[in-house]
Formats: structure tokens, sequence, C-alpha cells
């Protein structure tokens, strides 16, 4: 066994102390683990994989994967990342990994300007993707945020309809209030808000090209003219608003971007506006995001911690009204999108290549796992400039979500068309 082979068996060793992994490397086949539990093979293909993936683990893996290099023999991509990940974030704490995170986070700042030109960018490299590709896996409103799973055994369409409820809630809507949705997506919940009569003027800002035209193409089918979507960059809002909620938006801003996004909010947000940032986060102290994600995915991307959030809203003179953690909910909205994705991986195919599949799969899997057994999560934080807007119980989120049911009940259905 080579050296680099040694080095590497040594890591995982550190990794996998429950179940079993099995190592199969150019120069033979090694069982890492206890035996008890899940098991997976996974092969490496060449003596330069195996020093790749030694050098850069967190980059690497998913490169070699994509590439062909890393195969999965037994079990699969959930039941690898079970594994390795199976000691939580207590994986970061060698030193070499520390000293590793810390140069990535420097270069991080140094280079993370997130201007208007570089957001447009960074926005069509993933959101610019064909339509046709995202509704493969995406719910029937074409939601691509995490979903809410208020009661277990919701399909993903219920899930992701218990999100708009909730984040409607949220908002204390009332007739007549003037809303901003920025990063609107694909306009799922403009629509929503637009459409259940519990606002006035519904506006949706995006940078994507795709996402706008779909939008557009739906709120002129149902005849919403109270709703509008624009290509338009936050920063370039013009206005005052009664409510503003973003989704799904903020992990695109750059921490050095914080404190402009929210003094942008609170320059748009009226003196007893409400304001809902649904973003995904992490529990620990501010760190840097995967490599491969943001070199292969998000670009520019950037997962806040929650200190890093409220630091940036009172620098902006804006008050948390209140702060809720999403665990889990997000690691099953990625299990059903990844499940909806391999049943039509075909389609996706044809609209691609087996190299965008397979650096999809590997995506879809590796977020999951983040999501279950990392301490990635979601934030939702309900952000006002007074104290005395939002009511001190949260007894009327529940009984707002049951009056939208009502709503909803009487309405045709609101799904996409």
């Amino acid at each position: 066994m080579k050296w680099t082979e040694r080095l590497l068996c040594a890591f995982f060793e550190r990794l996998v102390t429950r179940g079993a992994l099995d190592l199969l490397l150019p120069s033979g086949k090694v069982s890492i683990g206890d035996g008890a539990g899940p098991h997976a093979a996974v092969r490496l293909t060449d003596d330069a994989a195996v020093a790749e993936l030694l050098r850069d683990p967190d980059l690497k893996f998913g490169e070699l994967y994509v590439e062909g290099r890393l195969t999965i023999v037994e079990g699969d991509l959930p039941t690898v990342f079970a594994l390795v990940f199976q000691h939580g974030v207590a994986m970061r704490r060698g030193a070499a990994r520390r000293a590793f995170d810390l140069l990535r986070r420097i270069r991080h700042r140094v280079n993370g300007a997130n201007g208007v030109w570089r957001a447009r960018r960074n926005v069509a490299r993933h959101y610019d993707l064909s339509a046709r590709f995202y509704d493969l896996f995406l719910d029937e409103d074409r939601h691509y945020s995490c979903a809410y799973f208020e009661t277990p055994g919701l399909s993903l369409e219920e899930a992701q309809r218990a999100k708009r409820r909730h984040i409607a809630a949220k908002l204390l809507l009332a007739p007549g209030l003037r809303v901003l949705d920025i990063g609107c997506g694909f306009g799922g919940l403009a629509l929503y808000l637009a459409g259940i009569g519990e606002a006035g003027a519904v506006e949706g800002v995006t940078l994507s090209q795709t996402q706008i035209e779909v939008a557009r193409q739906r709120a002129k089918k149902r005849g919403l003219k109270h709703v509008r979507f624009d290509l338009r960059d936050y920063r370039d809002v013009d206005g005052v608003y009664d409510r503003i909620v973003s989704v799904g938006m903020f992990e695109h801003v750059g921490p050095r971007h914080y404190d402009a996004f929210f003094r942008t909010c609170a320059r748009l947000l009226a003196e007893d506006g409400v304001m809902l940032l649904h973003t995904i986060g992490h529990t620990s102290t501010p760190g840097v995001t995967n490599p491969w994600i943001v070199k292969y995915i998000f670009p520019g991307g950037y997962l806040p911690a929650l200190s890093e959030i409220s630091a940036a809203v009172e620098r902006a003179r804006l008050r948390v009204a209140d702060v809720e953690v999403l665990r889990h909910h997000y690691a099953d909205t990625l299990r059903e999108w990844r499940r909806r994705f391999l049943a039509r991986r075909d389609e996706a195919r044809a609209l691609y290549d087996e190299r965008f599949c397979r650096m999809w799969d590997f995506y879809l899997a590796v977020c999951e796992a983040a999501f279950r057994q990392l301490d990635a999560v979601v934030f939702q934080v309900q952000i006002t400039r007074r104290n005395d807007v939002v009511p001190i119980t949260r007894a009327y989120i529940a009984q707002a979500e049951a009056r939208l049911k009502r709503i909803e009940a009487g309405r045709a259905p609101l799904a996409a068309e």
C-alpha cells in the first residue's frame, strides 16, 4: 500500500467508526468501521485520485465523483454521507482542517465582493438553467426553497403550501398592503400572496431571466394585475413597502454586502412594516461554505451564522422580532427533490449531459446530508423597525394559518400553470 493510501485510510478511520466503509483503492480493498450498521463501498480508480482526495477532500470528493474517478460500488451517496458525516461538525476539529478552513475564509472575504454585475452573473450560472429542468423535480408551484413539513407524511406539494401559509402568517397581511418579494424565484410566493386577497400590490424582483419570464407568464395567465415581476437587483428598488419577504435569496448576498442588504431593507420598509427573511444558515460560528458547492453550484454563495445576520440587522437599526430555526425540513425537501430527479434522470440527461446529472445527483445528496447530519438549518427571521408591531405571543401564527387554509379551501386551486 502506498503512503498516500495509508494516509487516506487514516483520514477515513477518524470519520467512520460505526458501520462499514470499504475503500477499493488501486492497491486493494480496505474496510473501515466496526461493521455494524450502514455499509457502502467506494472505488478510487487511480493513484492520482487518491492523492487529490487526500489533498482537499471537501472539493475533490465531488469533483472525482462527477468525473467518474470515484464511484459508489455498494450502497448509494446518502449512505456514504451518513457514514462519513456520522460525527457531525466534530469532523472539522483537526488542526489541519481548521487551518485549511481559515485560508478559505480569508480568500472568500478578499474575493467575495458580490456587486450587481457579479450577482447577476452568479444567479445566471444556476437559476437560468432551463425551466423544463426545474420542472423535473420541483413541486407543482415551482418553489425552489425549503418546504415546511408541519405534520408528518405531507407530500412535497402540501409541505410547500404549508411553507407559503407559514410565511404569510408571519407577515401579518391585511388588504391593501404593499408587499415586496426580494428574490422571487418563479413567482410562487408572490402569486400566492396576491391570489388569496390578503395583500394589495405585490412586487417580486429577481436577477434570473428564466425565472422572471416564467413568473410573468403565470401572473398574466391568472389575470392578477396587482402583482408585478421585475428583473432588478434589490439595491435598485425604490419606494416604501408595508411588508418585505425574502426566501432563499440571502445566501447569495455575501457577508461583505450584509450591511448594504439590511440598510436597503430599512430604507424600503414602512415605519410599522414587517419583514420576513427565510434563509439557509448554520448553527456554528461563522465559517466557510463547502468549496465544491461554491465552485459548481452556487458561485458567490455563503451560508451565514445567526450571529452574522443579527449583527447586520442591528447595524441597520432594525429589530429582530422573532427567530424560528427549521431543522431537517430542508433535508426532507432535498430527499424528495433527489427522488424525483433520479426518476426523470434520462430527461435531465437529454437536456444537458451525463456529467451534469452526476453533478446534480451529488449536489442534492450532499446538501441533504448537511441538513440532516451537520449544522445546516433554515432561519426564519422576522424583522421590524419598532417593537410594538408584532403580537407578543406566537398564537397569531396558527390563527392566521387556519384562516388561510379556509381561504384556500373556498377558492380554485392555486397550483402553477
